[in-house]
């Protein structure tokens, strides 16, 4: 199956400029692909306010985001590779989602659980 990550991603978007407002991304800036002002990364970390109000020529697609933003008054074109997404939030109150960092997104693969013990009754006197 395809990741859902960049689903994910769109539909807490939505969700969070339906309810007017501020969607936040969480983006690793070390991971290969990621274009943004590096200036402005702390900690391999940026945060990017992607409102509708804040950037232009927003495309949310399943391998990359990109738009356009404003740093220190100079526009310029951004580039965040899904996985590098490590989150999405509302700026007003925290609420949105947070993604493993592992890439892609997936929960692991669901590990054979060991055999159930056989439940044991006990007389009580």
């Amino acid at each position: 199956m395809t990741p859902s990550r960049p689903y994910l991603i769109r539909a807490i978007f939505e969700w969070i400029v339906d309810n007017s407002m501020t969607p936040y991304l969480l983006v690793d800036a070390e991971q290969p692909g990621v274009e943004v002002p590096r200036q402005h990364v702390q900690d391999g970390k940026i945060v990017l306010n992607v409102a509708p109000t804040a950037v232009n020529a927003l495309d949310m697609g399943n391998d990359e985001i990109q738009f356009r933003a404003r740093f220190s008054g100079q526009d310029t074109p951004l580039r965040v590779p899904v996985p590098s997404v490590l989150a999405i939030y509302a700026r007003e109150n925290g609420q949105g989602m947070a993604f493993a960092d592992d890439g892609d997104g997936e929960p692991p693969e669901p590990t054979t659980p060991d055999k159930p013990k056989r439940p044991s009754l006990k007389v009580v006197k």
